[in-house]
């Protein structure tokens, strides 16, 4: 018999950015439910990625006993006051096995308690008042506010003539025997492509990666979701011309013919030249896309990036239907191809400002903050203090920031804010009265995806430069602003070890900023 709920949080979607969800809003005693389509958490780790090897990091042996420093290489964790169960206990393996996370998901919605709802699939959601949605079995959920952690489901399928006869990512096989002798072209150049490609190079008679653009490589751009190093073996065989190739350029049409394919190619390197190649199979490795299908008209959730991802303001609220928010890899449209929002070590933390958000504007529950002394020296320990151990801020660079917000109270430190978020809030009372504040946060330098860190004739600023405004590697930045417009800034001197706390080179010339900007009269 089909049943109706009553809610003032429905979740949509029981992986790690919904299980995280579930957490706060279970300490805050708020009535939710999640709801989960597969039979345990994670149902999207069963399956993918379709080799069965994460590529988020998870350092066991870091040297630290700091919980807060460790999560900065444990980037699988989902947050907890408790700090448990972390992931580093499931196994010692650096790229862990997707199967040890399905675990993890499970143990960790059973030890916190999380009102999970199994087998249960969200079929309608409309929106005669509040928000009303409808599983398969026809049970139905009243939610004032809804939270979709569904992540991206649909296959990306591009505009190429003849696509059908390329095989999805999603179906095609795994078992390199099956491509014994073939020739094999592979459209997209992110992770999963080369995860492909890299399966088949034993097997496979010629291996060809084809896509637009440069080619993206993570250890030069800082964007964990461009090419790693673990799966970019296939490089060597290309480079080395052992019968692979990387393609730069379009793919314009595929036609069968014979017992083959033929695929044409726009190459960009040469002009735009045609050219017509054969292969045995062609798979489509070209992402995938956010299902905004099971939303009535009325709440349907405007879509960007070539549709392919919802558009939300600084809150993570959908732009178009109010009280609609999102979590999880849909989130990486705010810091797109920049930060790590569209990952469980960045979006784990944008979980936890959304709830804080949610609690202030719809609970009346004030983001926490501490008084600080109003004085350059405490202000300058309590700035260094957290830089050189924040998980939150190293993880989502520049997009999350520290606060220390400066009015007729005194200084007040706020941790964890969203930077977009604290400009438009700030001035509009979210925080109290607020003369001017500063931000805090962990930054790259201006061009640092340029810097080859291989080449020694490319010099870098001395760690013992005080100014650190030629930074290029991460290093904290602080920042005055008075009501969204910047009236100075401060860079950290870049070091080794992460640690800015040397007097001369980090403290001296910090508290000298600050010293000036907590003097600075109002209006100024």
């Amino acid at each position: 018999m089909a049943e109706d709920y009553s809610l003032d949080y429905l979740v949509i979607g029981g992986g790690p950015a919904g299980l995280q969800a579930g957490y706060f809003l279970e300490r805050a005693g708020r009535n939710y439910v999640i709801v989960e389509s597969g039979e345990s958490p994670g149902t999207f780790f069963t399956e993918y990625p379709r080799h069965r090897q994460l590529i988020s990091i998870n350092k066991v042996h870091t040297g630290s006993d700091d919980p807060e420093l460790n999560l900065r290489t444990d980037w699988n964790s989902l947050l907890s006051e408790e700090n448990a169960p972390l992931f580093t206990e499931y196994t010692p393996r650096y790229f862990p096995a997707a199967d040890d996370y399905v675990r993890y998901l499970a143990d960790f919605a059973d030890t916190h308690g999380l009102a999970v709802r199994f087998g249960t699939r969200i079929v309608e959601v409309t929106k005669p008042d509040d928000f009303l949605a409808r599983d398969q079995h026809g049970n139905t959920y009243r939610a004032k506010r809804v939270i979709v952690a569904t992540g991206v489901t649909r296959p990306n399928i591009p505009e190429i003539d003849g696509v059908e006869h390329a095989e999805p990512y999603t179906e095609v096989s795994v078992d390199p025997a099956d491509f014994t002798g073939q020739r094999v072209l592979i459209i997209g150049r992110g992770n999963s492509a080369f995860e492909t490609a890299d399966n088949l190079i034993e097997n496979a008679s010629v291996i060809h990666v084809a896509g637009s653009g440069s080619l993206k490589l993570a250890w030069q751009t800082h964007f964990v979701g461009h090419l790693r190093a673990v799966n970019n073996n296939f490089l060597d065989t290309y480079q080395l011309k052992s019968q692979n190739a990387v393609l730069d350029g379009r793919i314009l049409g595929i036609r069968r013919d014979g017992d083959g394919l033929v695929v044409r190619v726009s190459f960009e390197r040469v002009d735009e030249v045609v050219k017509e190649i054969r292969y045995d199979r062609v798979i489509l490795a070209t992402g995938f896309r956010f299902d905004a299908s099971l939303f009535a008209s009325e709440c349907r959730p405007e879509l960007i990036i070539d549709d392919r991802f919802p558009a939300q303001n600084s809150f993570w609220e959908s732009t178009n239907v109010p009280g609609l928010h999102f979590a999880g890899t849909i989130t990486q449209v705010l810091d797109f191809k920049k930060s790590t929002n569209g990952f469980i070590h960045g979006f784990r933390y944008g979980v936890r400002a959304l709830h804080r958000i949610l609690e202030h504007r719809e609970h009346g529950v004030a983001w926490p903050v501490r008084a600080l002394a109003a004085t350059p020296e405490a202000t300058t320990d309590a700035v260094i203090e957290r830089v050189n151990r924040t998980s939150a801020l190293w993880q989502l660079f520049g997009f999350l920031g520290d606060a220390v917000l400066l009015g007729p109270d005194g200084p007040r430190y706020a941790e964890e804010v969203p930077v977009a978020y604290l400009h438009e809030a700030a001035d509009g009372g979210a925080f109290g009265d607020v003369e001017s504040y500063l931000t805090i946060t962990l930054e790259y330098g201006e061009d640092h995806d340029r810097i080859n860190p291989f080449d020694v004739t490319a010099g870098r600023v001395s760690q013992q430069d005080t100014a650190g405004l030629d930074g290029r590697y991460l290093h904290p930045v602080v920042r005055h602003f008075r009501a969204g417009e910047l009236l100075a800034e401060h860079h950290i001197t870049e070091n080794l070890e992460n640690e800015w706390d040397g007097e001369q080179v980090h403290r001296a010339p910090l508290r000298e900023f600050l010293r000036d900007r907590l003097t600075v009269p109002a209006g100024a």
